[in-house]
């Protein structure tokens, strides 16, 4: 391996996110806001381009538009010093289909990677919240000789079906020696029964090992031609599979409380607990680490106003993260996050919830425990997550846990 090897990375940005029904219903998963300002394709981008990996690729499927517009507009890097950040739609070179899997997204777009010829490929997903210096990972990759290496992170027993779960040689912590994808039971980890040892979907990979494990993947039948479930486990077989711990990652600017933070925001209540977490006295994810930016781009927009100061309205918000171009007209606002553009009108109340671009809510209306998507319009005295049943009577969303959610461009009139 050479010295300073040649990185290419590749984000996996196809998948559909039906479990984040009706955020996705118009958008790619990657594409759906987050933190007010930013978009979760953000997240992994930064992290990438913070560990100082500038060519990327970025593999769109599903609904791609809002994900390829914004990756166009905003991910624009000066080709003079040959950096990219480039999204590829599903390219059918195989045959008259799209991707089966997250390995057959890579391998219908495998000429783009001989094309640049890295010595390394780093594959990341594009819909988790964290921060991490990928170079710490791609360093270890090297140094312990391995082909093929997951980032791994502990997570609750109970939710091994959720993940994949990966088991070490005891005498070398670094070693896979199995790989199961989302197995319904299995057991615990010996220093911790109740917790496993689970993939964040990352991974670090020698390049020619890679196209090996690939093309042996696309050739067999009973496959479902996915990095977790089927070329993790091929190189565990082998023995040529190690474990990146993310616990060890340091990123400058991390505090006690927010290192190692990783957050799988694939369902409507992680979505929601996720954004919680920033608004946190303590923030568990925080934003405003200097040290490892976020990127994004929010456009030519005005400081958020606030405004009228009498006994009888008072606009105002505590406990929140508001965004540029909001104003809050005399109303009130507590625990939420306003994205840009959000206006709150006299005497409504916004509380414990999350409002996306454009969100307008008028005069005496109220809103409990909610994600207004992008435009949402709650006409005077209408409400949201007041009455559950009302909410479920007019085709919202309400989860188990008591969160509605209102589809883009609906206007609440009662």
């Amino acid at each position: 391996m050479a010295k300073h090897p040649k990185i290419l990375s590749i984000v996996l940005a196809g998948g559909e996110g039906s479990r984040l029904m009706p955020l996705t219903r118009d958008r790619a998963k990657p594409a759906v806001p987050f933190g007010g300002m930013f978009r979760l394709i953000d997240f992994p981008l930064s992290n990438l381009v913070n560990s100082g990996y500038s060519k990327v690729v970025v593999l769109t499927q599903y609904k791609s538009h809002s994900l390829d517009r914004h990756i166009s507009t905003v991910w624009r890097f000066s080709p003079l010093f040959d950096s990219y950040v480039s999204p590829v739609p599903a390219q059918q070179r195989l045959g008259k289909h799209w991707y089966l899997g997250s390995a057959d997204a890579i391998y219908q777009t495998i000429n783009i990677i001989e094309d640049e010829r890295p010595d390394i490929v780093v594959v990341v997903g594009a819909d988790h919240v964290y921060r991490m210096d990928f170079e710490q990972m791609v360093r270890q990759h090297i140094e312990s000789g391995a082909e093929f290496t997951v980032a791994g992170i502990r997570q609750p027993l109970g939710q091994s079906d959720q993940f994949g779960v990966i088991k070490v040689d005891p005498n070398d912590a670094n070693l896979i020696t199995s790989f199961q994808e989302k197995p319904k039971t299995t057991t615990g980890l010996p220093d911790a029964p109740d917790q496993i040892l689970a993939s964040m979907g990352n991974y670090v990979a020698n390049t020619e090992a890679l196209f090996e494990a690939l093309r042996i993947d696309e050739a067999t039948d009973d496959t479902k031609h996915d990095m977790g479930g089927d070329i993790a486990p091929y190189f565990a077989s082998r023995k040529e599979a190690g474990v990146y711990a993310f616990n060890s990652n340091n990123v400058p600017g991390a505090t006690d409380i927010d290192r190692a933070y990783w957050r799988d925001v694939g369902t409507i209540c992680e979505f929601y607990d996720a954004h919680m977490d920033l608004i946190a006295y303590a923030p568990e994810f925080n934003l405003y680490n200097t040290q490892w930016p976020i990127y994004t781009m929010a456009g030519s927009l005005p400081p958020a106003k606030f405004v009228h100061a009498g006994r009888d309205r008072l606009g105002h918000a505590t406990d929140s993260m508001v965004s540029p171009g909001v104003i809050v007209s005399g109303g009130e606002v507590h625990h939420s996050i306003l994205s840009p553009n959000v206006r709150i009108h006299s005497w409504a109340q916004v509380v414990d919830s999350i409002l996306f671009d454009g969100v307008v809510v008028n005069r005496r209306a109220r809103v409990y425990k909610a994600i207004l998507d992008k435009n949402v319009v709650l006409t005077e005295n209408s409400t949201i997550g007041i009455d559950r049943e009302h909410d479920l009577e007019r085709g919202f969303t309400v989860t188990t846990e008591g969160i509605t959610v209102v589809p883009k461009n609906t206007i609440v009139d009662d």
